[in-house]
């Protein structure tokens, strides 16, 4: 979008930290209940904004607005136009801009430079009994393996180091288009890129996981040693509950099996606390398996109950105190289980990725680290000195729950 507008001679920013726009274009988010209330926030805080002149148009898009845009048409009168999730065209359109063609895949990216997020799909095939996603994005489309290539290179040429491939779900990748599950051709193609160093997998799917992406992880010295797989529970009965085709059992066997190929890989996983019907004995279940398991990362969300998917005809039962003390139980867990790997790390030098200087600190990652949901590696800039988006060697020094302190090796 963007890239389009800057194409059309508009003058874009992301987040304008001056807020002397003229037009806002809200992208939203339509999943769980605190990502729905902060765009509607959002939103409102624009709506006033027009109101008392500080603005001239707002427009809002993406998830939020495909999902809602009826109601939300009426509530919040003020917003001169609102756009789904697959209406950019209209969009552009409606600013009296052209679609350019050969933009596709074009990007200003809102990240630092040096590192993006690099969807190679769209949308969801999977029938997850608490999910929204496929309401709002439709079925899983891939995007064809010689674009994303050609998207790569550009970002290299640019100075992006670090791709950090998402999809609904990454394993998908491939089926629609080649007949097969094509993501560990895909890595390698990736790797091949000049200029990329690091590339980073999210949003794995465990039902019918493609054991080949590990052989191309080992193969590859740029593919990170790093796996982001949302499980969502322990409990057989509630992983049924919510569809997800896949056992308690067959959960263990294959973090282990994954652990087995690649010894060193750092495994994230995302949980959901306080589903329906969630009883007492199925969440003793996932502590224990949490403590078990012992995933390098892990996140926890509470149960959200979403409009018109198969889960909200149950009864959403659990209280929003009990969700959050789950929630908070489980987080204490992991916060002993990354203590401890935490510790493990001191007086050893690793390979880290420096994202920004903040409060006297350059703050960077290890290749076992995403942005802005893991650890941080923090160097004191007193006397160092490293460039943002440089790789340099760390010594370990210290460790504290989730944050590693260091001095840059010579």
């Amino acid at each position: 979008m963007m890239a389009q507008l800057q194409a059309n001679a508009y003058e874009v920013e992301h987040e304008s930290e001056k807020e002397d726009a003229g037009i806002v274009i809200i992208n939203t988010c339509g999943f769980i209940d605190n990502a729905k209330e902060e765009s509607i926030r959002t939103i409102l805080d624009y709506a006033h904004a027009k109101e008392t002149g500080l603005v001239d148009k707002v427009y809002v898009t993406g998830c939020l607005s495909q999902r809602y845009k009826s109601d939300l048409e009426i509530e919040i009168p003020e917003v001169d136009a609102w756009f789904g999730t697959r209406e950019l065209p209209r969009l552009l359109k409606t600013l009296k801009a052209d679609y350019k063609h050969e933009l596709v895949g074009e990007r200003l990216l809102t990240t630092p430079v040096h590192y993006a997020y690099f969807k190679i799909a769209e949308g969801c095939d999977r029938p997850c009994s608490f999910c929204a996603i496929p309401l709002m994005r439709g079925k899983h489309r891939s995007t064809p393996m010689e674009e994303l290539i050609k998207q790569a290179k550009g970002l290299a040429a640019n100075g992006t180091k670090e791709l950090i491939l998402i999809a609904q779900d990454l394993t998908y990748y491939g089926l629609d288009l080649y007949g097969k599950r094509n993501l560990a051709e895909l890595l390698r193609r990736l790797s091949d890129v000049e200029g990329i160093e690091w590339i980073r997998l999210h949003y794995a799917f465990p039902s019918g996981f493609p054991m080949d992406i590990l052989d191309a992880m080992k193969e590859r010295d740029n593919i990170c040693n790093y796996l982001d797989m949302p499980l969502q529970h322990a409990s057989t009965r509630m992983l049924k509950a919510m569809r997800r085709g896949i056992t308690r059992k067959k959960t263990t066997d294959l973090v282990k099996s994954i652990r087995d190929r690649v010894p060193e890989i750092a495994l994230r996983t995302t949980l959901i606390a306080g589903y329906p019907g969630e009883s007492e004995a199925d969440f003793e279940e996932m502590q224990e398996w949490v403590q078990e398991m012992r995933f390098d990362r892990l996140g926890i969300f509470g149960y959200s109950h979403e409009e018109n998917t198969h889960a909200y005809h149950s009864d959403d039962n659990v209280p929003a105190h009990v969700k959050q003390e789950r929630c908070d139980a489980i987080m204490a867990i992991q916060q002993n289980i990354s203590r401890e790997y935490n510790q493990q790390k001191v007086g050893k030098t690793f390979k880290v990725l420096f994202d920004k200087m903040e409060g006297g600190y350059f703050i960077g990652r290890t290749e076992y680290d995403s942005p802005d949901v893991d650890n941080e590696v923090l160097v004191k800039a007193d006397n160092t000195y490293v460039r943002t988006g440089d790789f340099t060697p760390v010594k370990i020094d210290r460790a504290e729950d989730y944050d590693l302190f260091g001095t840059v090796a010579n």
